[in-house]
Order: structure tokens, then C-alpha cells, then sequence
């Protein structure tokens, strides 16, 4: 038997088709300061499917993102109350894990901070979660610059930190920046993370590249999304933007984590549209194989 991390799958497309609202720049945070309750709902479901590592909903509370949209006054209320409902629906054995995302826009290096601005923004995030959670996810990193700030900043803390990289979804092993994923894992693993995924792609893109993670000597894996193509998306825009896979059925996609897992992932999970149903059946997929679902631990 194997112990395997298992993340919870795309909190934030979850939250939003319960609320039935219509998108917001700022995704499910405005959803959880309408209706909280939508939110805790959401991590108890991926609890109740077998996750035991619960993501903070916070993915876009960022000083760029709010003071874009005219909240920045209400960073901390923000932050407060995502830790505060990821408390209520967790259970024995069930992980927080702090977000740390991507600061101006997801997808889109080209619009990243630079390397002073984007660690400063990073402390913050830091300091806004640490005291809440037990792991550090920096997740959706597409550039080598701001991987580095964000990494940089969590390592400052005493937490575990995972680090997750977006790549193209075009096959070419390369993030979403067109640096190689190779040049990436030769500067960022250095640095000491204690584990590194890939993450929002395509469940196909991450199978080709999941190899390469395992000559980093750390524990790896990978959650994918379920969009059809991320194209669309712009900074400021909504995710009314982008369309889910029809094909990608909980059983399809626990084809794909179960692929990751006989070439030696002990992380998994799921991003933008995996939603509980997913995650349950990665869970009985483990369970079938003799696995069992766990935090993560050094």
C-alpha cells in the first residue's frame, strides 16, 4: 500500500455552478461574500469524495486582482473568511493548503510582475494564510520569474510547499510562457520544493510531460482541468469565456490519474472543472489499486 496526496479538484467552477450566478472577474470570491455557505458546501463535498487536502478559496485574492476590481480594502476580510469556512468543512486527517496563485492573470505570462513586485505580493499572500494552513500550494504557474518570486516567498515560512506549473496544452512540453519545462525544473528545483505537480492543462498534456518531473528527485504529480481550451480567457475577463469537455467523465479522468500514479505520482487531484464526482472517483481508483488517500507530509 501507498500513501497518495489527494487535492480536492476546481473549487472555483464548483462554487460558481452552485451559486447559479453568473461569472465575476474576481470568480468565486464574490460568491463567497454573498453566500459563504456555497463555499463550505463545495469543500465539504470534495471531503466527502476523498480529498484530504482542501485548497483555500482564494485563488484570486491577490493585491493586483482586488485593487483591480475596487476591493483591495478587503484583502484580509477576504482571506480571513476563506480560512474560516476551509475550518468548518474540513475533518480529521483533511489538510488546508494556503493558495498561492497567479497575481495579475492566469494563463498569461506576458502580464506577470516583475520579480521585486511579485515577491512583495507573495509575502503578503504568505502572511495572510500561513497561520491557517499546513501546506503552501502555488499553483498555475506559468513563467519561470514568477514561479521563483512566488517560490521564494513561501520558502520563507516553515510550511511544506508544493509547486505547480501550467503548461501549453499543444504538446510541446513547454509552459504557457514557451520556456521549456525543462529549463524550468533546472531552475525552480533547486530552490527546494517538497513536491512539484503540473497543473491546469490538459489531462493529456500533463501525461506527456509527467516523466519529466520524476528525474526532479521530489515527489510529483499532477491535477488537470477540463476546459476545452483556455485561449479565451484574458486578464479582467470571466470564465463565461471558456467551455467544459464533454468527454471528461469522473471515470475518463481517473483513466488519467491512475496513469500518473503507476509512473510514480503520489500527488493528485483536479483543477478547473473536476469537480466531486471526479475526485470520488480517483479516490476508488486508489482504493481498488491497495492505495490509500492521505495528506501531504515531508
Amino acid at each position: 500500500m501507498a500513501d497518495i496526496t489527494l487535492l480536492d479538484g476546481g473549487n472555483g467552477q464548483e462554487i460558481l455552478r452552485r451559486a447559479g450566478k453568473s461569472a465575476h472577474p474576481l470568480w468565486s470570491l464574490q460568491v463567497m461574500f454573498d453566500t459563504p455557505e456555497v463555499v463550505t458546501e463545495v469543500h465539504a463535498a470534495f471531503v466527502a469524495a476523498g480529498a484530504r487536502v482542501l485548497t483555500l478559496n482564494t485563488y484570486t485574492v491577490t493585491p493586483t486582482r482586488m485593487a483591480r476590481n475596487g476591493i483591495g480594502d478587503r484583502f484580509a476580510e477576504a482571506h480571513a473568511t476563506a480560512l474560516r469556512l476551509a475550518r468548518r468543512a474540513a475533518t480529521a486527517g483533511v489538510q488546508i493548503a494556503a493558495c498561492l496563485p497567479p497575481l495579475v492573470a492566469s494563463y498569461r505570462a506576458d502580464v506577470r510582475l516583475d520579480y521585486p513586485l511579485a515577491l512583495a505580493e507573495y509575502r503578503r499572500l504568505v502572511a495572510a494564510q500561513v497561520a491557517g494552513a499546513d501546506i503552501l500550494l502555488i499553483e498555475t504557474m506559468s513563467s519561470i520569474d514568477e514561479a521563483t518570486a512566488a517560490l521564494d516567498a513561501a520558502k520563507e515560512s516553515d510550511l511544506p510547499v508544493l509547486l505547480a506549473l501550467s503548461l501549453a496544452d499543444d504538446g510541446t512540453d513547454r509552459l504557457r510562457s514557451e520556456e521549456p519545462l525543462a529549463e524550468a525544473l533546472a531552475r525552480l528545483v533547486p530552490k527546494k520544493p517538497d513536491g512539484i505537480l503540473l497543473n491546469c492543462s490538459s489531462p493529456e498534456a500533463i501525461s506527456r510531460s509527467l516523466p519529466r518531473l520524476a528525474d526532479s528527485g521530489l515527489p510529483f504529480g499532477g491535477y488537470a482541468n477540463a476546459f476545452t481550451s483556455v485561449e479565451a480567457l484574458t486578464p479582467g475577463g470571466t470564465v463565461d469565456a471558456l467551455s467544459a469537455r464533454t468527454d471528461m467523465t469522473p471515470g475518463r479522468y481517473a483513466e488519467f490519474t491512475e496513469s500518473w500514479r503507476a509512473a510514480g505520482a503520489t500527488l493528485l487531484g483536479g483543477c478547473c472543472e473536476v469537480g466531486p464526482d471526479h475526485i470520488a472517483a480517483v479516490a476508488r481508483a486508489l482504493g481498488r489499486a491497495g492505495h490509500r488517500a492521505t495528506g501531504f507530509h515531508r
